[in-house]
């Protein structure tokens, strides 16, 4: 029995010997296979399908170029004249098939350069050749300025001659394609030149302004900028600059490693942008310009009497309609010719920088004369009666006393304000010191009363109503850079105490504002307390006249005063004026001189606000001649020729005079 157990053990043990070794062979034989398979697979790889492969990694990814659209138009309110628009100029533009920088590749760069250079010099416009450094230096092979399959641009504006050359001779110019691209031009007659803004190239400004800053960091190529791309960096250009734009085509080309192109490039066209519609119009934009030019000149001129005014040197004017807030003209006078930004050099710029700034809704400097922010002088006066109305300290009816100045100050240090010409008017009621312009009442019977009321904390109070008239805070215009003036009555240190700078304030000398902001002040005086925002655009379509959008009337802040207090205003601002013979309609008015010195000297600064009709008021008017002298003289014969323009194409009476002449005749 022990035998036979011994005989089985060994049995099973050696049942199991042969079924390891059979199962380490069919391992390894298997795994001979398997390295069989994986040799014979690497040589058919390396072989048979290397080239084909190599051919492949070298082109495994495409690149997608932004191509910038057309810009849209920039119209006037009527849309019978284009102010800004875009025309279609036909450009050539290189792309690098291989890397020009390896000497084994010059010899076939300036074959390209010259065959270039030979077509530009025989089919070209004599004043556009180019030579040889130009080309090359265009075609940025060393990738200075571009991407390796970034297009270059190396001539724009091509001749048809140029153009049908190298379509008829396509195959001779590897890399070369003619693409169509805009060129901004603006309107000859000059409107609106600081409103309407200008363009400048996308690289030299996207590090400068934010809208641009994070345009630039866009990676997309939809919605990327280029950096040749030129865009709005003023004005309206830039305000509505995205409405404008457009979106992006792209050029999508297949590149190998070292971004060259090696295949077909496929296209998609840009959109268009979208065309924007002024609310001003050009009729009454130019008789706005040409009548402050003619009134400066009138003023360098006309030597007898206070209207000569030799160092006026500048002119503002804005006209607004009471019940939309549309802006029909915004001047800023000297201008300049908006194309000259196309072909820039530094002495054009230095000839128009003076101009570019928009002096309606900014301070800007001349050398040696004032800026175009002044103090605004006794137009306050009717906004200084409401204050004093609505505070309690005067009544519609109070009479007071005028005997020809006002006094503040320490018993025996007191300064003494005199009115314009010591004037001595007698016995005044709020209407009527508005319409004599009484500084003596509006010290006596508002600023000083206002400050015994809130000692030092009348200049805050005074703020507000100044605030809530659009003085002192933005218009919400939207323009870039719009200043919200410089209530330097809250400097109590330079006004020496809280009580001078309510006197001073009282009859405007401690004030400056941007002429837009004095034309949405008298509007809101047109309007009884509703402040609009201006709208300087009514609408915007597309390219095919689909509205996208319609800008609405839009009322900022509303101020509330007992009806009795506007009318006492309004029948105070009568005052008299030049310029204004015949003129059919009643109208409201106050005229402003506020003193300002000026490197040394003191200077007279012309200021006018008016509106019309006085009942019903369908515009309202303002204008600003620094160093003009009185408002009554330099600024209100301007603001007469704004009423008479508006009157010919939009009738004050809401009926266009110049279409009734062209019924009658």
């Amino acid at each position: 029995m022990k035998k036979s157990g011994i005989d089985e053990s060994s049995k099973r043990e050696l049942r199991n010997q042969r079924q390891f070794s059979i199962r380490l062979n069919v391992f390894f034989f298997a795994t001979f296979i398997v390295f069989t398979v994986l040799i014979v697979r690497l040589a058919i790889l390396q072989f048979v399908e290397g080239p084909t492969l190599r051919e492949k990694e070298a082109s495994i990814s495409t690149k997608s170029t932004p191509i910038p659209p057309i810009r849209g138009n920039i119209m006037d309110a009527s849309g019978k004249a284009r102010i800004a628009y875009s025309t279609s100029s036909q450009s050539l533009y290189f792309t690098l098939t291989k890397n020009y920088k390896l000497e084994k590749n010059k010899p076939e760069l300036y074959k390209i350069v010259g065959k270039l250079k030979k077509v530009f010099n025989e089919y070209g416009d004599p004043k556009e050749k180019m030579t040889a450094e130009q080309i090359i230096k265009a075609m940025d092979i060393e990738s200075k300025v571009q991407f390796g399959y970034t297009p270059r641009r190396i001539k724009k504006n091509l001749t048809n001659e140029e153009i049908a050359h190298f379509l008829e001779h396509k195959d001779e110019f590897k890399g070369i394609e003619i693409v169509e691209e805009s060129v901004r031009h603006y309107d000859t007659d000059q409107v609106a030149t600081q409103t309407v803004g200008y363009l400048r190239q996308f690289s030299g400004v996207s590090a400068t302004m934010d809208h641009y800053i994070n345009k630039a960091r866009v990676t997309d190529a939809d919605e990327k900028y280029l950096s040749t791309e030129y865009v709005g960096v003023d004005g309206i250009e830039y305000a509505y600059q995205d409405d404008l734009r457009g979106k992006n085509g792209l050029k999508t080309t297949p590149v190998n490693s070292l971004n060259i192109a090696t295949g077909r490039t496929e296209l998609t066209a840009p959109q268009k942008g979208n065309n924007v519609w002024m609310t001003i119009d050009k009729n009454v934009q130019l008789a706005t310009q040409k009548a402050i030019t003619d009134q400066l000149s009138y003023l360098h001129s006309y030597r007898s009497g206070s209207s000569y005014a030799p160092n006026a040197q500048t002119g503002y004017a804005v006209a607004m309609e009471v019940s939309t807030g549309k802006v029909v003209a915004m001047a800023s006078m000297p201008d300049y010719d908006t194309n000259v930004w196309e072909n820039m050099t530094d002495e054009t710029y230095k000839e128009i920088q003076p101009h570019v700034a928009n002096g309606t809704i900014k301070e800007v400097y001349r050398e040696g004369h004032a800026s175009s922010m002044v103090l605004m002088g006794s137009v306050i006066k009717p906004l200084t009666v409401l204050i004093g109305l609505k505070e309690g300290l005067i009544s519609p009816g109070s009479v007071y006393q005028d005997r020809g100045y006002a006094e503040f100050g320490k018993e025996g240090h007191e300064t003494r304000v005199r009115n314009s010409s010591g004037h001595v008017y007698g016995p005044l009621t709020p209407a009527r010191a508005i319409e004599h312009s009484s500084n003596a009442f509006m010290i006596d019977e508002v600023g000083l009363p206002l400050y015994r009321k809130y000692q030092a904390n009348s200049v805050n109070v005074w703020d507000k109503y100044m605030k809530e008239f659009g003085l002192g805070i933005s218009t919400k215009s939207g323009l870039p850079g719009e200043s919200t003036g410089s209530g330097e009555y809250l400097n109590l240190e330079a006004a020496g105490s809280a009580q001078a700078a309510m006197a001073f304030a009282s009859f405007g000398q401690q004030g400056k504002y941007t002429t837009l902001q004095l034309a949405q002040y008298v509007t809101t005086l047109a309007n009884e307390g509703k402040r609009l925002k201006p709208q300087l655009v009514s609408k915007i379509t597309d390219s095919e006249g689909n509205v996208i959008k319609t800008i609405k009337p839009e009322v900022v802040n509303t101020i509330e005063f007992p009806q009795s207090y506007w009318d006492s205003i309004k029948s105070g601002m009568k005052s008299k004026v030049s310029g204004f013979d015949g003129f059919p309609y009643d109208y409201a008015r106050k005229t402003g001189t506020s003193e300002q010195s000026i490197y040394g000297h003191t200077v007279d600064n012309g200021v006018f606000i008016a509106f019309a009709p006085r009942e019903n008021p369908k515009l309202a008017v303002a204008v600003v001649i620094p160093e003009g002298g009185f408002g009554a003289q330099s600024a209100a014969p301007v603001a007469r020729k704004i009423f008479d323009a508006y009157d010919q194409e939009y009738g004050l009476d809401g009926v266009p005079k110049k279409n009734k002449l062209n019924i009658n005749k």
